[in-house]
């Protein structure tokens, strides 16, 4: 071999460029292979190894992209590019163009939570606020896209880089889907997997806009208020109690520690007063033995004045509907007790005896004490 042979094959050598990432970090989602000036040598070599893709741009353009592999980068193998150029009988000098690794494995445990409270609107509770975080997994499905779209001419993009991003888009999919639900406010935390799935399905087509597919979605945790946890426990228990029996057993608690409080005034007050609640709710039992009662029993007592005083106005009972099912009847006192528990509220259909129909509960003249205020209703006539 002579002295040109040596050198030809020794520059020969020099010029083939081997174009591969070589991954060492957790984080990084694109690396831009750096040459000097970019320029790439025909017949180059470039390994694209598994969980990767490689993305050449040509002055701000999309020329190729290559899949996992070995190539020289010819006209054959670069077929994009050699349309950009021009190049229609091969070319033989270096070209110019930026080379993207993308890594395309996935990203798991990415975090995710709402920064404030979801304002949700319930039947029962009115307006209340609700938490969530959790977890999501993400891997790059289109490259080319991707590097278009979001990493621009960043030489190094990480995961860091677009969570920020994926996050508040996230959250804002999340409020809405969470408010189109209309689930039972106490629901939300109950199933959490079929809302997880539902939410990864509303937010998919808007990850793969720009490239991204997201694998998973998990929410880990949906909470509230500590008041409004109460609320909704007592609520559930008053919910699977019979509201008569309910009434009953706590009049007769209030009753026996009146008496335990011999020596109270107010206690012996409440004595009496529950005593009369629970008399009435015997009148049924005691009125076989009333009518066996003596002649000036059953007469009006006059008074010291000599005048006879008025009979006893008979309890106005209400009847209710709830979920389209007639209820009652009930007193005044239990249909409060149902108003203040959120077992009916102020749209709920009522009536009572003389109301020519069912009207809601804000519109019955005597009712509408339960709805705030101080001002009383007429006095009759």
């Amino acid at each position: 071999m002579g002295i040109f042979d040596t050198i030809k094959e020794k520059l020969s050598h020099e010029f083939i460029d081997i174009i591969e990432w070589l991954d060492y970090t957790d984080d990084t989602i694109a690396h831009r292979f750096e040459r000097y000036q970019n320029e790439i040598k025909n017949g180059a070599k470039l390994i694209v190894r598994e969980g990767q893709t490689a993305v050449f741009v040509n002055e701000g353009q999309l020329a190729d992209v290559f899949n996992p592999g070995t190539y020289d980068l010819t006209t054959q193998n670069l077929p994009i590019l050699s349309t950009l150029k021009g190049w229609k009988f091969g070319f033989n000098s270096p070209f110019k163009a930026e080379v993207y690794f993308v890594n395309t494995h996935l990203f798991t445990d990415e975090k995710w939570g709402t920064k404030s409270p979801i304002t949700l609107s319930d039947d029962r509770f009115g307006l209340v606020e609700i938490r969530a975080f959790g977890t999501y997994a993400f891997k790059i499905a289109d490259a080319g896209k991707f590097i278009t779209d979001i990493v621009g001419t960043d030489n190094n993009f990480t995961n860091f880089e677009i969570n920020e991003h994926l996050k508040s888009l996230i959250a804002t999919r999340f409020t809405d889907t969470v408010g189109e639900a209309n689930l039972p406010i106490e629901l939300y935390a109950a199933n959490t997997s079929e809302l997880s799935e539902t939410c990864r399905e509303v937010m998919k087509a808007e990850f793969l806009s720009v490239g991204i597919a997201l694998e998973k979605f998990y929410i880990e945790n949906v909470s509230m208020p500590e008041d409004l946890k109460k609320e909704i426990f007592e609520y559930s228990r008053i919910d699977k109690l019979d509201l008569d029996k309910l009434t009953k057993f706590k009049t007769a608690k209030a009753i026996e520690a009146a008496a335990a409080n011999e020596g109270g005034t107010a206690g012996a007050g409440m004595g009496m007063g529950m005593g009369f609640v629970l008399a009435q709710q015997m009148g049924g039992l005691m009125g076989g033995q009333s009518e066996m009662g003596s002649q000036n029993q059953a007469q009006p007592q006059v008074t010291q004045g000599g005048s006879i005083p008025p009979p006893m106005p008979i309890p106005v009972q209400y009847f209710y509907a709830v979920n389209g099912a007639e209820q009652g009847p009930v007193s005044f006192e239990q249909l409060k007790s149902l108003f203040a528990n959120r077992t009916i509220n102020r749209e709920s259909l009522i009536w009572k005896q003389g109301m020519s129909g069912w009207t809601m509960l804000q519109e019955v003249e005597d009712l509408k004490v339960f709805l705030g205020g101080n001002t009383p209703p007429p006095l009759p006539l």
